[in-house]
């Protein structure tokens, strides 16, 4: 239950962070930073740069908040960002509570923002920390992925609406300029009165449609975290068995096709169990159903993991039929699978939405 807490309080602060950056006020999380041979006190102020010594060894606790190609910023509890370096020999690792199995080991573009992370290495002439091992743990690692796949479209297009809706606001202020102006020269020249006066209102309307392009460009940007349902899929497993299917994979094939031809879309994966066996060990199967749909999409499809809701297995509950019958435990051995397209970037578009859940039923 704790462990639950904690996630979900890391998973609101990193959308938290990761929303605000495009706005240039970003939030910092937590995270510990402890030097082992010289240590140093963080400055009050947040967001304030810190510089590592040269050739001084350093441990780090942080939130990344920023990444480039070669280059992260990190953020520790004091507000301090330093920046961190990785090279061809920087280790990233996982960050186990289990000693007696071995870590897991993990690619540098795993490394993303709103991921608590540790990192060891030592300070170079440029001031900034060398890594030689970053470790992190992989409850982490679900929820900064979860949380780049929702984000990052919708930063993309964020800004591209907020360049439109400044060149909008530009383009209304010019035409009410320009509703003034002819209204001075009709009062001065009362001999082409009504052709100014026509002019005027002329303007007027296109000022007006201007005022209405940018309060239907604030309505999508409202709804840039609204998500519909486009599309819904349901595979079914034998009894006890997390496998696919060549059914169920011919079902994910048409999800995968049809998901490529949506923007902003991310797909959402939840698992399910009948009521055959005890509730822990459904509960765990209906997450090995979720993963087996969720590595099948990402191996043969080149589905983005960023595209991809963190999977969720329910165990035996919502079931959609009665478990006391054959039938109805065939039903609900599944995992359902929905393709969610942001409304505020596809508002132009006319694809009617699938019916939500609630509806079918």
């Amino acid at each position: 239950m704790k462990s639950d807490r904690s996630t979900a309080f890391l998973a609101v602060a990193a959308l938290i962070l990761a929303l605000a950056l495009p706005l240039g006020a970003q939030e910092a999380k937590k995270s510990g930073a402890t030097a082992t041979t010289t240590q140093t006190t963080a400055p009050e102020s947040q967001g304030a740069a810190r510089n590592i010594a040269a050739g001084q060894k350093m441990e780090i606790d942080g939130v990344i908040v920023k990444r480039a190609a070669d280059t992260l910023s990190i953020r520790d509890d004091h507000g301090t960002d330093v920046t961190v370096t990785m090279t061809n020999k920087t280790e990233v690792k996982e960050r186990k509570s289990n000693p007696f199995r071995r870590s897991h080991n993990y690619a540098t573009t795993q490394l993303l923002r709103g991921l608590s992370i540790e990192v060891k290495g030592r300070g170079d002439n440029a001031g900034t920390l060398v890594a030689d091992e970053i470790k992190i743990k992989e409850n982490d690692l679900k929820v900064a992925q979860s949380i780049e796949s929702r984000v990052t479209p919708v930063e993309g297009r964020l800004t591209e609406s907020e360049t439109r809706l400044g060149q909008a606001e530009s383009n209304a202020q010019r035409l009410s300029g320009q509703v003034d102006e002819l209204s001075t020269v009709a009062n001065a020249a009362k001999g082409g009165a009504k052709a100014a006066q026509d002019t005027a209102d002329a303007a007027k309307e296109r000022a007006e449609s201007a005022h209405t392009g940018i309060r239907n460009t604030n309505e999508r940007i409202t709804s840039l975290d609204d998500y519909d349902v486009r599309t819904t899929e349901t595979v079914h497993f034998k009894v006890g068995s997390a496998v696919l299917s060549d059914e169920a994979k011919a079902a994910l094939d048409k999800v995968a096709e049809e998901a490529k031809k949506d923007k902003g879309f991310v797909i959402e994966v939840t698992g399910f169990a009948s009521s055959d066996g005890n509730e822990a060990a459904n509960r765990r199967l209906s997450e090995r159903r979720a993963d087996a749909v969720i590595r099948y999409l990402a191996e043969n499809h080149q589905i983005p993991l960023r595209r991809l809701i963190t999977p969720f297995g329910f165990g035996e509950k919502m079931p959609v039929a009665d478990n006391k019958t054959r039938d109805g435990r065939v039903q609900n051995r599944r995992v359902e699978v929905k393709i969610l397209v942001n409304r505020g970037l596809t508002a132009s578009t006319d694809r009617p939405a699938a019916p939500t859940q609630d509806q079918n039923r």
